[in-house]
């Protein structure tokens, strides 16, 4: 807002002059002051929102937090570069700094190249809030705000697995990791990891030897490959999965970026697996995001004369799930709380139901949430009374279904 004194005096002239007391100039002039609003500035126009997302996330100071925060008091990235100051002020903490930065976003970044680049290079913008993102991860504290992503990810992902250790493995380290990856993604359970060197490239390849998902996380873009001996290990993850980054595609890769890496490692899984870890292991890092994040933690032992094997032996004294096979993990997994669609006639609501056979499925989709009689099950699945009530006892010790009576069960 500007003052403008009217013309037809000498301001200036009449400040030293005249003994006028200006509290009181409207008793000497009609129209002594004319107040001007400047002039408002034009609305950014965004032909989709993923446009609005990217140009928000490429202010620079803006994190997961902040960029929620933003969200939550505008609704939407357009809003937020819309606007005004003294309202993006308000904000919690959002400085004069940051302000200056939203308000000029759209003269200072060219968000048009960055799209030309992931258009060019089939990376899909996955903006948080949207239907393609990630539910599991969006329900950690610091979810990325957008997700650059190459492959696919589908629903059945969100029964997932991550395996982590050493990039300095030893042979019986690599041997486990694929071994654990081929046992799970036969299971039906993706496998998630960092495609870093030893135990992550092992998790990677053990799962698509089986024909099985993975999901890759990356410490840097997409386009600045870290190993850069991993690129082809990554387009063989992207035709059966998908490699995941928050970096931009050109982003290279910076030392603080892999322990933020781990948070999405663990946020997309349902547990973690650590295979062979030293005591200052960036895998314990993922450990810990992982309990924090309410995941499950889980240790494959080693032997007591190998440094890698200090970090899982502490893991499991305080408490982690010590694994031997791909039942220890499938077993400890408790209920999700929003149930896997696998295909069209699989609702997946334990990860240890994956492990059920034909005959246990069938049984166990006849008992329902609700008290269900036992003859009930045994006109569903038309199988013989003697099958049914010795299937119900192997559910029963899984954990998948609970006796109310004798004749009576419930789903769990």
């Amino acid at each position: 807002m500007s003052l403008r004194y009217p013309s037809c005096c000498g301001v200036d002239l009449m400040r030293r002059q005249c003994p006028i007391d200006w509290s009181q100039a409207s008793r000497y002039f009609l129209f002594p002051i004319e107040l001007t609003v400047s002039e408002q500035k034009q609305p950014i126009l965004f032909k989709h929102e993923t446009e609005a997302a990217l140009c928000l996330k490429l202010v620079a100071g803006i994190g997961p937090v902040v960029y929620a925060d933003l969200i939550a008091a505008f609704g939407s990235p357009a809003n937020v570069l819309n606007a005004a100051p003294a309202q993006l002020h308000e904000v919690p903490g959002v400085g004069a700094k940051l302000v200056h930065a939203i308000v000029t976003a759209r003269e200072t970044i060219d968000v048009q190249q960055q799209l030309a680049v992931c258009h060019r290079q089939g990376i899909q913008i996955l903006e948080r809030g949207s239907d393609q993102y990630p539910e599991r991860l969006s329900e950690i504290y610091d979810p990325p705000t957008i997700l650059f992503c190459q492959g696919k990810i589908l629903p059945a992902d969100s029964i997932s697995v991550a395996i982590v250790g050493t990039r300095h493995a030893s042979h019986y380290g690599t041997k486990t990791a694929g071994q654990l990856a081929r046992g799970l993604s036969m299971a039906g359970v993706t496998i998630v990891s960092g495609l870093a060197r030893g135990i992550d490239a092992a998790a990677h390849r053990g799962a698509l030897e089986s024909g099985g998902r993975t999901i890759a996380v990356l410490g840097g873009g997409h386009l600045k490959m870290y190993p850069a001996e991993h690129s082809d290990l990554a387009k063989q993850i992207c035709e059966q999965g998908a490699v995941v980054s928050e970096s931009l595609p050109e982003c290279p890769p910076k030392s603080g970026s892999f322990p933020r890496r781990n948070r999405i490692v663990t946020g997309l899984s349902l547990g973690v697996i650590v295979v062979e870890a030293a005591d200052r292991s960036g895998a314990l890092i993922s450990a810990r995001l992982a309990m924090e994040q309410g995941r499950e933690v889980f240790a494959v032992p080693g032997r007591i004369d190998n440094r890698n094997s200090r970090g899982c032996h502490r893991l499991i004294r305080d408490g982690a799930k010590l694994v031997e096979s791909v039942d220890d993990v499938l077993e400890e997994l408790g209920p999700m709380a929003t149930p896997a669609q696998v295909d069209d006639e699989t609702t997946i609501r334990f990860p240890a139901e994956l492990k059920l056979t034909e005959q246990e499925s069938k049984v166990l989709n006849a008992i329902t949430e609700e008290v269900t009689q036992f003859d009930v099950i045994v006109a569903q699945t038309g199988l013989p009374p003697a099958r049914v009530l010795s299937t119900i006892s192997i559910l029963e010790m899984r954990r998948l279904v609970r006796r109310v009576s004798g004749t009576t069960m419930v789903r769990i």
